[in-house]
């Protein structure tokens, strides 16, 4: 068998806490938004432990991570489960994921013209949602 050997995950309380509230949000959360929504569910999980289980769950390709406006690393459970993009709200936090084969092409192209191999990208767009460029506008 070849390969690289899968890291088995010790399976804690905490971690499946973590993941089931992963579960029931549908955008973005950061580690302290999370820890604080943990702490008003009862679930007492240190914020060090929650920090260490993100990153874990995102090493192990369970999670998306990106940074946010502010630059803090926010974490999410996709539903895609190919290569894709986000395009965020700045306002409310709304995720729209895409694909976006051109992308891909661009990309592609760029590193092969500069000697590039094994490359990697991610693509997020920030704006404002229907929503909150309504609720600018009426103001």
């Amino acid at each position: 068998m070849s390969g690289t050997p899968v890291k088995e995950q010790r399976v804690t309380k905490q971690r499946l806490a973590i993941s089931a509230a992963l579960d029931t949000l549908d955008d973005f959360v950061s580690t302290q938004e999370l820890h604080r929504l943990l702490h008003e569910q009862g679930t007492p999980v240190s914020l060090a432990t929650t920090y260490r289980i993100l990153a874990s769950m995102t090493d192990d390709g369970e999670l998306d991570t990106l940074r946010n406006g502010e630059g803090e690393a926010v974490y999410r459970r996709c539903s895609a489960t190919s290569h894709h993009h986000h395009l965020l709200c700045r306002e409310c936090g709304k995720t729209v994921e895409f694909e976006a084969p051109e992308v891909e092409s661009w990309a592609a192209s760029i590193a092969k013209a500069n000697g590039f191999t094994q490359v990697q990208h991610t693509v997020e767009i920030y704006g404002l949602c229907p929503e909150c460029s309504a609720a600018k506008t009426a103001k």
